[in-house]
């Protein structure tokens, strides 16, 4: 189910040859609506996007950048997620080192193979994201990412870059298997001991999560629609870091429009109409996403 390792003598973010899917791994985004793409992103570029963020996390807030508001509204006693909240929409920011560097992973040619061989037509990026998650830190709830996206008609797509090892015991991803089939679940009321988000999606009857282990350089794609969370990093001393980059279909109508501009993979920046007036569930509250 994942990618050949690149090797990490290659130059930050570059490839020999631009990965193409087998027919096996076509077969499992199908059925499974998520691929694990084994060793997609060097280790050197690793190295670097995590030196970047903890030089970034020392340097303090930054305005557009620095998630910070969510831990006044659903605080947690001694929350790590304090000290170290998610960095949102980096690749705005490209006068700093993460963010030129999220820049170049978000639009990086092997992306852009990647994605359109996944929805069958070219793709524009829409977001960057990057999570701490530091030991002690809570997880979220399971979610699809397409209930804040609103990609219509269709859905959105993930890349999930593991920057640390992720698995159970650090609050690495699960996921549900099939669920890409489904439509946009509206969510009820998480336990928030163990989500630093107020929503949580239930899981259907047939459908079961599944929890994945990711290494450093390992990317997760899956379709908006699939419920996918994680649980509390409960390791006293390892960290679970991650690249988030979301995309949709060049050829959608509209998405909410906190995402605008969209880039396509030129770096050119493009507007749809908004869907900001919600689906079916309502609009969702964006601070809240993941």
């Amino acid at each position: 189910m994942g990618g050949s390792p690149m090797c990490d003598s290659q130059a930050m973010g570059e490839t020999a040859i631009p990965p193409r899917l087998t027919p096996e791994q076509s077969a499992t985004w199908d059925r499974d609506g998520y691929l694990i793409m084994r060793g997609l992103v060097p280790q050197a570029e690793v190295a670097a996007l995590i030196a970047a963020a903890m030089t970034q996390a020392e340097l303090g807030p930054v305005a557009g950048l620095w998630d910070a508001d969510y831990t006044t509204r659903f605080p947690v006693r001694d929350d790590p997620l304090t000290r170290y909240p998610r960095l949102l929409q980096l690749h705005r920011h490209p006068h700093l080192a993460l963010g030129a560097l999220a820049r170049q992973r978000l639009l990086h040619p092997d992306v852009a193979t990647i994605t359109e061989a996944l929805l069958g037509e070219p793709t524009l990026a829409a977001q960057s994201m990057l999570y701490f998650k530091p030991p002690g830190a809570r997880g979220q709830a399971l979610h699809q990412d397409n209930f804040y996206l609103s990609v219509m008609p269709g859905t959105c797509l993930a890349a999930w870059i593991a920057l640390d090892r992720a698995d159970a015991a650090s609050g690495g991803l699960a996921v549900v298997p099939g669920s890409h089939r489904l439509d946009l679940i509206c969510p009820e009321a998480a336990d928030m001991t163990q989500s630093f988000v107020a929503d949580r999606v239930p899981v259907p009857a047939g459908l079961v999560p599944v929890q994945l282990e990711l290494d450093p350089g390992d990317v997760l794609f899956f379709n908006g629609q699939v419920i996918h969370g994680s649980t509390p990093n409960t390791t006293a001393d390892r960290w679970r870091r991650s690249l988030i980059c979301h995309y949709l279909p060049a050829r959608s109508r509209a998405i909410h429009d906190w995402y605008f501009p969209l880039l396509d993979f030129s770096g050119g920046e493009h507007r749809l109409e908004s869907s900001s007036n919600g689906g079916p569930c309502g609009s969702p509250v964006l601070a809240a996403f993941h």
